[in-house]
């Protein structure tokens, strides 16, 4: 089609375009185009990462020995930082504070040694999980990967790092006359259990510190108020026996008090089973079941988000 222009030149017009009036997602259906980055479903979220299982695996193990590579004295660190974390709570907590109130001495500092280092654990987790994306935004910015890889990843590396301070655990129990019987086979589901809540854990918070960085500077202060109210360095039964009920049982059913209380009963001799709240196993069990479940759907959920903005 053409027409004439008032100074006699000859404006051709192209021809309506069959693309014409379709949404963009009509177009994107016609020519077979996809979001880049788009979020695939939980089921294929979940073969990818399968998929992704030796990196993860390798990623971890990398990490976890670049931590010190700078130290001198390297990867001892992995010990040596939670047990001098355990001797500084003992001075102010046990022998000055007098928190050992009802718990013999023989029994006290395994049990103190065993919460310092399992509360680390979820600990570790936690704030390794609020920078997993925002701290390797290069990493997820280069390449195509399901980001869940990384939270878990971190997760597996402090693990991995809990695996390590076992040795110096067993042989402060041993020390302090717990030996090894057949309880000790408890740790394996104990640590599970609590591996698969502090992995749903991470999930949630590294979604939540991609948005907001500054959430890394917060949360200390709050695991600090968190480890207080686990009874890491008391017994909070005993610490809590004038205190209503209700308070202790609230106290006892937070998950960190009692993955620290199963692999305590595990460990020490001293520590029998009525130091453990009814129905422990079950409610590991739902804590685990819950956070991993909700963490990694909430996680999935952002998936098309990390590392844009």
């Amino acid at each position: 089609m053409s027409d004439t222009t008032q100074e006699g030149a000859i404006a051709v017009s192209a021809p309506p375009s069959s693309d014409d009036g379709l949404t963009p997602a009509e177009l994107a259906a016609k020519y077979g185009l996809s979001v880049s980055g788009a979020r695939p479903g939980l089921a294929e979220y979940v073969r990818q990462l399968w998929g992704r299982r030796h990196f993860i695996l390798a990623f971890s193990s990398a990490k976890l020995t670049a931590q010190y590579s700078q130290a001198k004295l390297g990867q001892l660190w992995q010990v040596a930082t939670p047990l001098l974390n355990a001797l500084v709570y003992y001075l102010i907590f046990g022998l000055i504070l007098g928190t050992r109130k009802g718990i013999p001495q023989e029994v006290f500092v395994p049990f103190l040694v065993t919460g310092v280092f399992v509360f680390t654990f979820t600990q570790s987790s936690v704030m390794a999980g609020v920078r997993a994306i925002s701290g390797n935004l290069g990493l997820v910015r280069a390449l195509h990967f399901p980001r869940a890889s990384l939270p878990i990843s971190f997760s597996l590396q402090q693990l991995q790092q809990l695996l390590y301070s076992m040795v110096v655990l067993v042989a402060v129990a041993v020390a302090f006359g717990s030996y090894p019987r057949l309880s000790w086979l408890i740790v394996v589901p104990a640590l599970t259990l609590q591996f698969v809540f502090n992995t749903g854990l991470a999930l949630i918070m590294a979604r939540l510190g991609s948005k907001t960085p500054d959430l890394a500077q917060l949360m200390p202060f709050v695991m600090r108020t968190w480890m207080y109210a686990s009874g890491v360095m008391f017994s909070i039964p005993v610490m809590l026996k004038d205190r209503p009920a209700w308070i202790a049982d609230v106290l006892q059913y937070n998950p960190a008090a009692i993955y620290m209380d199963l692999v305590r009963y595990a460990l020490i001799d001293g520590y029998g089973s009525s130091n453990l709240p009814a129905h422990v196993w079950f409610a590991a069990l739902v804590w685990a079941v819950l956070l991993g479940v909700v963490g990694f759907v909430y996680f999935w959920k952002a998936e098309e988000r990390y590392g844009r903005g």
